[in-house]
This record gives structure tokens, sequence and C-alpha cells, in this order.
């Protein structure tokens, strides 16, 4: 078990991260990168295994993403917002399911795990959003917000308070990063 200020800890980096993804600026890379350290050592002591492993996942997706933002930033002197195509869409919501059902039934059947279906469908559809944020797809935050909502009661269950509070906040924070990436690709077609 972590220490009890890791928690809030990581959960104040985390709303950091995220607040300067929503203005689209690079340098929430590094904060995304320790806050996944710490978070990796909470889950793990809640025995929510599927966050545990998606907080590795985050930290190489976290390093994949600061090259690709650091790319189009150099390129386009910003941070460009893209758009999926209907099919890419659907494709990553068919493949995001198949996922989640075999990622589940390994959880349920091989582990402990506190609500394996549930802890499943987060992390599957955090990898997703975690993809998508870092190709700078618009669509990322549909999925976030979906894994905010998601995440508040199974965080509640298990008595991770602060976790709790960290995706109210982070629902919010989704709302108003989807709005302004929404703007930004706006102007980008405006451009076009």
């Amino acid at each position: 078990m972590a220490p009890a200020f890791v928690e809030p800890l990581a959960a104040a980096l985390v709303v950091v991260n995220v607040a300067l993804v929503a203005r689209r600026n690079v340098w929430n890379y590094p904060v995304a990168l320790a806050a996944v350290a710490l978070y990796a050592w909470v889950f793990a002591g809640a025995r929510l295994y599927s966050d545990t492993l998606l907080q590795a996942f985050f930290f190489a997706a976290n390093l994949y993403g600061w090259s690709n933002w650091a790319r189009s930033r150099a390129h386009a002197g910003e941070v460009v917002v893209e758009r999926l195509a209907p099919a890419a869409r659907l494709a990553w919501a068919l493949g995001g399911i198949a996922v989640c059902m075999l990622w589940g039934t390994m959880m349920h059947r091989y582990t402990d795990a506190s609500y394996p279906w549930w802890d499943a469908a987060i992390a599957i559809a955090s990898i997703a959003a975690q993809l998508l944020q870092a190709r700078r797809a618009i669509e990322s935050w549909w999925v976030w917000i979906t894994v905010d909502i998601a995440s508040i009661p199974l965080y509640a269950a298990k008595g991770l308070w602060f976790t709790c509070a960290l995706y109210g906040v982070l629902l919010a924070l989704s709302v108003g990063g989807l709005l302004g990436w929404t703007r930004a690709r706006l102007r980008t077609e405006a451009m076009a």
C-alpha cells in the first residue's frame, strides 16, 4: 500500500496534466510521466490490476505523445487537432469492445481483481483515449468523458476518495478540453 500522501499528490499532478492537455501544451507530458508512476503504486495497493498495468501503458504512450505533439508544434507552430474518419471511429469502437471483453475475461478468471469487468472497461477505454490523444484526435475527449463518468463510482466503491474527486475534476476538464479542441479544429478547417 502506498503512503497516504501519494494518492493526493498523484491526483494533483493529473489535474495539472489534463489542464495542460486541454490547452494543447506539450509540457503536459513530463507531468503525466510523474503522475502515472505514482498512480501505478496506488492502484497496485488497491488490487486494481488493470489500472496498475494501465499506468505502465500510459507511461509509454505519453513518451509517444510527447514526440508526436512536439513534431506537430514544430511543423505547424501549434499542436494541430485532428478528426477521425467515420470508418476509423467505428473501428476504434469495435476494437475497444472486443479487447475489453477479452481483458475482462482474463482479469475475472486469472486474478483476484476487484470489479474485473468494470475495471477492464475503464482501462481499455483509457488506452483508446490516450492513443487518440497522442494522435491529437478530438474524439479522445469523448472517450475521456466516458471514462471519467464510469470511474467515479468505481473509485468510490474502493474508498479511493482523492481519486474519486479527481475524476470529478477530470470530467469538468475533459468537457473544457473538448470545447477548446473543437474551437481549434474549427479554426483549422476554416483556414483550409
